[in-house]
């Protein structure tokens, strides 16, 4: 016991800004029984990177994050922080700063208390403690609170006193679990810039789970796309939106228009395709060339798309149907079906004071670059 109280001392340094941990995850594997939840996953987490992990239920996600703070016990591979090998580290012993959806802050203890909870676990010295408390209050901008208990704070402010815990005692690596999904989305949007705020203040690396693509998007340097027990792709928030790999990854984060491939060919020579939809419609696109099969779909999305009475300069300009409209804080979506095949099409455009809106029934034309369409494949 006296070994791991020295062990967990000497971890606690003076809390100054560093560049975070490597993580490294190694053909990580998780199965219960003949399931297998998590199959085997091999990336790379940069210090000092804000990681964001996301996918639909059941993607894998959460096993991924439980598995690096030790909660779930590893099937196979290995995962490596700064070099060291944690796979068969119990969660006390790793270090990591961990913030949960439901704070699980103490009910009973005032903030400080909370904050300092995991100090006094670790044995520091009262003095140690209060300078520690006092600096991540001010990090958090919750001076002046220490002597409140949690029930008489904001879900914000409760969120705050999570990350203050979870970084006292200066982790070079934090992970979060649907931090902001009990908050409404003004609040939300403000504990975002928050918690980038505090990271940079911090120089942690962070491993982000949730289920927001818009939240992920604004607050990652990259994300990984998760889909039954897998990777599906990794990249920026821009390289993901505008180059998507598969079509799943298109329609998962943001909205596209996926339309069904039957024939590729070379196009004019400067470096687009030529793409003949089901129905017949031939679409200049842009990517790389492939064989046509019930998998390769046309992907466009919706603010890329133009729609008018009268559309001109575009590689790609049809007539079209308007069939539906809906106006949505800071933008109105049409939906709109081609003459020349049955294809519905979602455009969004920006709305502005005196905007004159399309009305349902009215014939209009719509079209796009050819920079603008992608070819992804998979379902």
């Amino acid at each position: 016991m006296n070994q791991l109280v020295a062990s967990n001392r000497e971890r606690i340094r003076p809390m100054i800004k560093r560049t975070g941990a490597v993580v490294e995850f190694s053909e990580v594997t998780k199965r219960y029984g003949a399931l297998t939840v998590l199959k085997p996953t091999t990336l790379t987490i940069s210090a000092g990177e804000f990681f964001a992990i996301i996918g639909p239920s059941g993607s894998g996600k959460s096993t991924l994050l439980g598995i690096t703070a030790g909660f779930v016990e590893l099937s196979g591979g290995e995962i490596r922080v700064d070099g060291t090998d944690l796979s068969s580290v119990p969660p006390y012993h790793r270090n990591l700063g961990m913030v949960f959806q439901n704070y699980a802050l103490f009910p009973h203890m005032t903030v400080a208390e909370n904050i300092a909870f995991p100090l006094r676990m670790r044995r520091l010295g009262k003095a140690e403690i209060q300078s520690r408390v006092e600096r991540v209050l001010d990090m958090v901008r919750l001076h002046g609170l220490g002597g409140r208990r949690p029930a008489e704070l904001s879900g914000g402010q409760q969120q705050r006193v999570a990350l203050a815990r979870a970084a006292v005692y200066d982790p070079l690596l934090l992970l979060m679990d649907e931090p902001l999904g009990a908050l409404d989305k003004n609040l939300r949007e403000e504990m975002q810039e928050e918690i980038k705020s505090f990271q940079h203040q911090l120089g942690c690396t962070v491993i982000y789970v949730t289920h927001d693509q818009h939240e992920a998007a604004f607050m990652a340097d990259r994300i990984a796309i998760m889909r039954q027990g897998q990777l599906e792709q990794i990249g920026t928030p821009r390289d993901l939106y505008e180059r998507p790999s598969t079509a799943f990854v298109a329609s998962f984060l943001g909205e596209a228009t996926l339309l069904p491939v039957t024939a590729i060919a070379a196009g004019n020579g400067q470096g687009d395709l030529q793409v003949r939809l089901d129905g017949g419609v031939m679409v200049r696109a842009s990517g790389q060339k492939a064989a046509a099969s019930s998998d390769v779909h046309l992907c466009v999305r919706p603010e890329t798309i133009r729609i008018a009475p009268l559309v001109e300069g575009l590689d790609n300009i049809f007539a079209a149907t308007l069939e539906d409209r809906v106006y949505t804080t800071g933008s109105v979506r049409y939906r709109v079906r081609l003459h020349a095949a049955p294809h519905l099409l979602t455009v969004r455009v920006p709305t502005y004071p005196g905007i004159v809106l399309l009305e349902p029934g009215q014939q209009v034309m719509v079209g796009w670059n050819a920079s603008d369409a992608l070819l992804v494949t998979g379902s």
